[in-house]
């Protein structure tokens, strides 16, 4: 099986990104320090995330070669899906500073807003260009099979809808002036960022824990469509299909000489391969008198 190294090119995106998103910081720092609009100092803070997301991408992506070492014999692609995990830590900790700040301008009180029709334009231009960022993250990240660049995408995206609703709440506070708008708008805010976080947990958390990767019916019917092959158990798999899975079977081959059966089990790996791959197999070639109807693997086959 080749590896491919797709690292170069998720580099380059997170670089694009880094910078475009420390200029959206920026905006929004001056804008929400101008105005004293705390949604936006929020936003600012989940924007802040962003830029740590993509040092913390590079990073990740710097040790994480899906080739195979002495010292890492099933490759480095884990350390990708640890720094999808820091960026859920990193979301779980704007939501609690958002939330705070929400909570204490409530209790405490706070200087109203101050909203112009310059800074909503500033605002414009950065949510075009948080718009642009997620496309393109999410575009490269398919292409290539990153979930570090996924992952960053979708939390940019939320960071889009940070920013429309806190648009439009700053919006409301300009023509109406609803100045409790910019304190109800930052609990949305706290809960978008949160649902964010959740989302990049729960994609990347199987592939951490050696979640199940393909059911082993499936991987059954398709070796027992390759003519020798009697009997199939004991199937264990791991990874995430499409980015990178292992798997294990026992499999019962109907022919007397070791090069036959190397064949059989060839064109089985070939097969699971096409159907699943990028994979790596690993094949246990028995006797017939070996015969399991467990198809799925149990304690007792280790």
């Amino acid at each position: 099986m080749v590896v491919v190294d797709n690292r170069s090119a998720v580099r380059r995106v997170l670089l694009i990104t880094l910078c475009l998103n420390l200029v959206v910081m920026g905006l929004k720092v001056w804008v929400g320090w101008w105005t004293g609009s705390l949604s936006l100092l929020a936003d600012a803070l989940h924007s802040v995330t962003d830029s740590a997301n993509n040092v913390l991408g590079l990073v990740a992506s710097r040790f994480s070669s899906p080739v195979p070492d002495r010292e890492h014999p099933y490759g480095h692609q884990k350390f990708e899906a640890v720094g999808a995990l820091g960026i859920a830590a990193f979301l779980g900790i704007a939501c609690f500073e958002i939330l705070q700040g929400a909570i204490e301008r409530i209790l405490k009180g706070s200087e109203p807003v101050r909203i112009s029709g310059p800074e909503l334009w500033f605002l414009l231009i950065i949510l075009g260009i948080n718009i642009f960022v997620a496309f393109y993250e999410r575009h490269v990240g398919r292409r290539v099979g990153s979930p570090i660049l996924i992952a960053d995408a979708q939390h940019t995206m939320s960071d889009v809808w940070v920013t429309i609703s806190v648009l439009a709440g700053l919006i409301g506070i300009w023509i109406f002036k609803f100045q409790w708008l910019d304190i109800v708008l930052a609990f949305p805010v706290a809960l978008l960022v949160f649902f964010s976080g959740w989302s990049v947990l729960k994609q990347n958390l199987p592939w951490l824990v050696d979640e199940i990767a393909i059911a082993p019916e499936a991987v059954h019917e398709i070796a027992m469509t390759v003519p020798g092959v009697i009997n199939c158990h004991a199937i264990a798999s791991r990874g995430i299909v499409g980015r990178q899975v292992f798997i294990e079977m026992h499999l019962v081959v109907d022919v007397k000489d070791v090069e036959s059966a190397h064949q059989i089990t060839e064109e089985v790996e070939s097969r699971l391969e096409q159907r699943f791959g990028p994979a790596r197999i690993l094949t246990h070639v028995e006797p017939p008198s070996y015969q399991s109807a467990q198809i799925s693997y149990e304690d007792s086959h280790l």
